[in-house]
């Protein structure tokens, strides 16, 4: 349990690079069995235009460039969200052997929140899963996002009705 709080601690330095770049702050890092990291990405959809740019799947190509193999078994996935649909999909295609999330996303979590598609007997590879690592940071780190978010956009709707009204 040490070794996976501190995978998700670095998972959570990558989502504050995220947020810093103006991303919802998801990280994630894939380790290898030996202990060494393969990769790592964070949350790049609005800066590079690409709803596919999660954390999890720019770990997973960042991982299968470094091995020169899609597959990459006997991995373990850090991740600071618990992944969707798209990202649980491509972890088992990759046969990541073992998921560790922070936070559940009780809209789209495909590991077992919402939908359980990690651990389904249906597909031809299943992913251990552990959530709620370092799960109050993760979450914290997210709500404090929206927070943020929420009200840069409503300072942004008032200052347009001042502009308007000065008109």
């Amino acid at each position: 349990m040490v070794v996976d709080q501190k995978w998700m601690r670095r998972a959570i330095e990558l989502a504050a690079q995220a947020e810093e770049l103006g991303e919802v702050p998801v990280g994630a890092v894939l380790v290898g069995d030996n202990g060494e990291v393969i990769a790592e990405g964070f949350n790049q959809s609005i800066c590079q235009h690409d709803p596919t740019a999660h954390a999890e799947i720019m770990a997973l190509r960042q991982a299968g460039e470094r091995v020169s193999n899609y597959r990459l078994t006997n991995t373990t996935l850090y991740v600071t969200l618990e992944p969707c649909p798209m990202c649980a999909g491509a972890m088992v295609h990759a046969r990541v052997g073992r998921l560790v999330y922070g936070a559940a996303d009780p809209r789209t979590g495909s590991a077992g929140t919402v939908f359980q598609l990690l651990q389904s007997a249906q597909l031809n590879h299943q992913v251990e899963v552990l959530g709620g690592v370092e799960q109050e940071r993760c979450a914290e780190q997210l709500k404090r996002f929206f927070r943020n978010k929420r009200a840069q956009q409503k300072a942004q709707k008032k200052a347009r009705q001042n502009d308007l009204l000065a008109d």
